[in-house]
């Protein structure tokens, strides 16, 4: 099979990726900017490298066939006191399309960028969000970079949900904790809203089927379920054994704050997605929330 590289291979979704791909058959080698903790992980070929320095990552990209990028920065990587804007233009809009040139120049013919699916969901938000901005400019520019010996394209991914024994998933947790009723002081409600969620599972077969049958060019709107918040919550209050029917408010919630709702608080994000092509199982939602239940507790 394929010599494959993951760009952010130490993080839950190039991780369970690489683990999901290596099983596939692929010969996986992990890129990251500090070398893997995780015993299984270090298992892996490991290179130590920033994609935002192409010069000096240039050279590390000869002789793979196969590309996963599942490195873009959110507001959780912005230092403090940094400007928002240039920082996601120079991460993002910037870096991204810069490597994913050096991946075609290095003779890399197929790979597969890991989007966010705001741009497609919440397009205004192109406008007013320097985040979605510049996902949206590393998508395009991303995609545009397609040729008939580098075959590109993108899923762009709702909430994705997984847990990986021994990374730190500190939002995760804290739902678990919640749930538990361990809290306190927290107020127990639900925001009003929803938006579409996907397992890990299903992201790391998206992954392996885009690899696979990905038409060059595209962008994959993928995803699983649609859940309102309450919905969403009650599933950890019900693994946690704490079964609760929880009020829904319009107020900000604070294990959901306004600054990572890009499509804005309490808006409802609901799609069916269409690629079937990509071959990956739905329906791990409710499996996956007591899987990470059952681990932090």
């Amino acid at each position: 099979m394929a010599n494959t590289l993951i760009v952010g291979g130490t993080g839950l979704t190039g991780a369970l990726a690489a683990l999901h791909l290596r099983e596939l058959g692929h010969e996986v080698t992990l890129m990251a900017r500090n070398a893997p903790q995780l015993e299984y992980l270090a298992e892996f070929p490991f290179i130590r490298a920033d994609y935002l320095d192409a010069e000096a990552t240039a050279p590390h990209l000869a002789g793979f066939e196969r590309l996963v990028f599942a490195a873009g920065a959110d507001i959780r990587l912005l230092p403090p006191g940094e400007d928002e804007e240039a920082f996601f233009q120079c991460v993002n809009s910037e870096g991204v399309p810069r490597f994913f040139e050096c991946a075609r120049a290095a003779g890399v013919q197929r790979a597969v960028y890991i989007g966010t699916y705001y741009p497609q969901v919440a397009p205004e938000k192109i406008e007013t969000s320097s985040y979605v901005r510049s996902r949206h400019l590393a998508d395009i520019g991303v995609r545009a970079l397609n040729t008939d010996d580098f075959n590109v394209c993108s899923l762009n991914a709702p909430f994705i949900l997984g847990y990986l024994a021994g990374l730190s998933l500190p939002h995760l947790e804290a739902l678990v904790q919640y749930g538990a009723g361990r809290l306190e002081g927290m107020p127990v409600f639900a925001p009003a809203g929803g938006v579409n969620h996907i397992s890990s599972r299903s992201m790391s077969e998206a992954i392996a089927g885009a690899l696979e049958r990905g038409e060059g060019g595209r962008g994959y709107l993928v995803g699983d379920e649609n859940l309102s918040w309450k919905a969403y919550l009650e599933l950890y209050f019900s693994a946690a054994g704490n079964p609760t029917e929880l009020e829904v408010r319009t107020d900000e919630h604070p294990l959901f704050p306004d600054a990572i709702l890009y499509a804005g608080r309490n808006a409802v994000i609901r799609y069916e997605p269409q690629n079937a092509e990509l071959g990956y199982s739905r329906g791990h939602i409710r499996d996956t929330v007591e899987e990470i239940v059952q681990a932090y507790l």
